[in-house]
C-alpha cells in the first residue's frame, strides 16, 4: 500500500459518490468504520452517509493511543504505543462496504489506518496482512483461509444478584436439534442477515458448551476472510441484541466450560491448485503444502501470543478439550494443534486445508493470519519437513513417550507464548520492531491487569468484553 497522492484520493471520493444513491434508497444513513485494537477489541468510528466521500478521500481522525488499549479500556504506556499525541486517518475500503441487514440504517466498511502523511500506519493490522498477501503472491503463491466462529447465547438479565453472570439462553443438548429447535427463529434471522451481507455460510449449527453455536464459512482470500469474520460478529451480537440475548465470544466464559475457539482453516494454493492436495507427501501433501504446514507447526509458541492473546485463553487451552494444546499435527485429530483435513474422496483438491485450533476469538484476526502467512512462507522458503502425523491424544502418551514422537506441549501462559514470539525472528520481522513490541507490551499489560485474579474472576473480567 503506498502513499495517498491526490489523485487516488480523487478516485476514492468519486467511487464513494457514486454509492451513495444505492445506499440511500436502502435506507443507509450511517457508515460504521470499525477496526480491531491490539488486545482483540473491535473499535469504531461512524459518519452519517453524506460525509462518506470526504471520509473515503480524507479519511477520519483517530488517535493512536488505541494500540495500547488493553480488553477492560485501559492503556499500556508502551514502547511504541499508548500515548495520546498525533493523530491517524481511518480510510473506509469501500470494496468491502456492506449494508447491514441486522442494524436498519447503518452500512459497515472495514478501514484501512494512515498516518497524516498518506502513510499507512506501521501498527495498522490489515496493512500488515496486505503486505504478507503481497509477499506470498510474488513468489507465485496465494492463500485461502476462513475462521470458524463460535460464540454461547445468555439471557439477558443474568442472575438476580448477579446481572452480569452467564445464565445460557439454551438449554438443549450439545449438537442436539432440541437446542437447535430453541433458536430456530433467531437462526432464521441469521442466515437471513448473512445472506443478505453476501457471507457464503457452509454450516451453522449447536455446539458442545452451555448455550453454545457455531457457524463457518466459505474460503476467501486473507484480507477477505478476516473482514468476514469481523462481518459475521457483529451479525450475531446484532441480531442477538434484536431477539433479547446476550451473546459472548470470550475464549473462556465460565471457568469450568469449555470455551469458545476461533478456529483457523488454511490452503496453499498455485496457478489455481491447491497444494494440500495431489502430492506425494504424507496424506497427499505437495512439497510446498507440507513446507507451509510445517511452517505453522515450527512458529505455533509465538503464533499463540497473537491467536491466544489474553490470559483467559489458557484456561481455554488445555488438553484433551479439543483444543490442541500440543505442537503436533494428525489426520483428523482434534486434540492436535494442527487437524489436516483432506475433505471426501473426489472432491480433495478443492476441500484440502490445515485447521489450526488453538486460536480462539479474543484474537485481532488481521493479526492472527499475517502471522499464520509469515510461518507458512517461512516453512516454504526454508523447505520444511513435518514430523510423523500423531494419531491419538497426545496427553494420552506418557511424558517419555511425546518426548520420543517430537511432541511439545504449546505455551501454558500467556507470558510463556509472548516470550516465544519474541524470540521468534520470522514473527518479529514480519510483524516490524514497533508493532513487535506493542504486542508485547500490551500482552503483558494483560498479564499485570490479572495478576493474582482468580480463574472464575478473570473470566467474569473477560466474558462480554469478546
Amino acid at each position: 500500500m503506498d502513499q495517498l497522492d491526490h489523485a487516488t484520493r480523487d478516485d476514492r471520493r468519486a467511487a464513494a459518490e457514486a454509492l451513495l444513491p444505492e445506499l440511500e434508497d436502502a435506507g443507509v444513513v450511517g457508515v460504521a468504520l470499525p477496526w480491531v485494537d491490539t488486545s482483540g477489541i473491535t473499535r469504531v468510528k461512524t459518519v452519517p452517509l453524506a460525509k462518506l466521500p470526504s471520509a473515503a478521500a480524507w479519511g477520519v481522525g483517530m488517535s493512536p493511543v488505541f494500540d495500547g488499549f488493553l480488553l477492560d479500556d485501559s492503556i499500556v504506556a508502551g514502547r511504541f504505543a499508548g500515548s495520546a499525541i498525533g493523530d491517524l486517518r481511518l480510510h473506509p475500503d469501500l470494496s468491502r462496504l456492506t449494508v447491514l441487514a441486522g442494524q436498519p440504517g447503518w452500512a459497515w466498511a472495514p478501514v484501512d489506518r494512515y498516518t497524516q502523511a498518506g502513510v499507512p500506519h506501521v501498527q495498522c493490522s490489515r496493512s500488515l496482512l496486505r503486505r504478507l498477501v503481497s509477499s506470498l503472491a510474488e513468489e507465485g503463491y496465494e492463500v485461502r483461509g476462513a475462521y470458524e466462529v463460535e460464540w454461547v447465547v445468555g439471557r439477558p438479565d443474568g442472575l438476580p444478584d448477579d446481572p452480569d453472570a452467564f445464565v445460557p439462553a439454551l438449554t438443549g443438548p450439545a449438537y442436539g436439534m432440541t437446542r437447535l429447535a430453541e433458536v430456530s427463529d433467531y437462526g432464521r434471522d441469521l442466515l437471513v442477515a448473512l445472506e443478505e451481507q453476501g457471507v457464503a455460510v457452509d454450516q451453522f449449527h449447536p455446539e458442545y458448551a452451555g448455550g453454545q453455536l457455531e457457524i463457518s464459512v466459505g474460503a476467501q482470500d486473507p484480507v477477505g476472510a478476516a473482514d468476514t469474520a469481523l462481518l459475521v460478529r457483529n451479525t450475531i451480537t446484532a441480531i442477538s441484541a434484536q431477539h433479547g440475548l446476550r451473546v459472548s465470544f470470550s475464549p473462556k466464559v465460565t471457568a469450568d466450560g469449555v470455551g469458545n475457539g476461533g478456529h483457523v482453516h488454511l490452503s496453499l494454493w498455485r496457478d489455481g491448485e491447491n497444494l494440500m492436495s495431489g502430492g506425494d507427501g504424507t496424506f497427499g501433501l505437495t512439497a510446498e503444502g507440507e513446507g507451509f504446514t510445517a511452517g505453522l507447526l515450527a512458529h505455533l509458541p509465538g503464533l499463540l501470543a497473537v491467536g491466544a492473546p489474553s490470559v483467559a485463553s489458557y484456561l481455554r487451552l488445555v488438553p484433551s478439550h479439543w483444543a490442541g494444546a500440543f505442537a503436533a499435527w494428525g489426520l483428523e485429530n482434534r486434540e492436535a494443534a494442527l487437524r489436516f483435513v483432506t475433505g471426501p474422496d473426489g472432491n480433495r483438491q478443492h476441500a484440502a486445508n490445515v485447521e489450526i485450533k488453538s486460536v480462539d476469538l479474543a484474537a485481532n484476526p488481521y493479526l492472527l493470519m499475517a502471522g499464520c502467512l509469515a510461518a507458512g512462507l517461512a516453512g516454504v522458503r526454508a523447505g520444511s519437513r513435518l514430523p510423523d502425523p500423531v494419531g491419538v491424544d497426545p496427553a494420552s502418551l506418557s511424558d517419555e513417550g511425546r518426548r520420543e514422537a517430537g511432541i511439545r506441549p504449546l505455551p501454558a501462559s500467556l507470558e510463556d507464548a509472548v516470550r516465544a514470539f519474541e524470540s521468534d525472528e520470522v514473527l518479529t520481522a514480519a510483524f516490524g520492531e514497533e508493532l513487535a513490541a506493542t504486542v508485547a507490551d500490551v500482552r503483558r499489560g494483560e498479564i499485570a491487569l490479572f495478576e493474582g485474579v482468580s480463574p472464575e474472576g478473570i473470566c467474569r473480567a473477560v466474558r462480554w468484553r469478546h
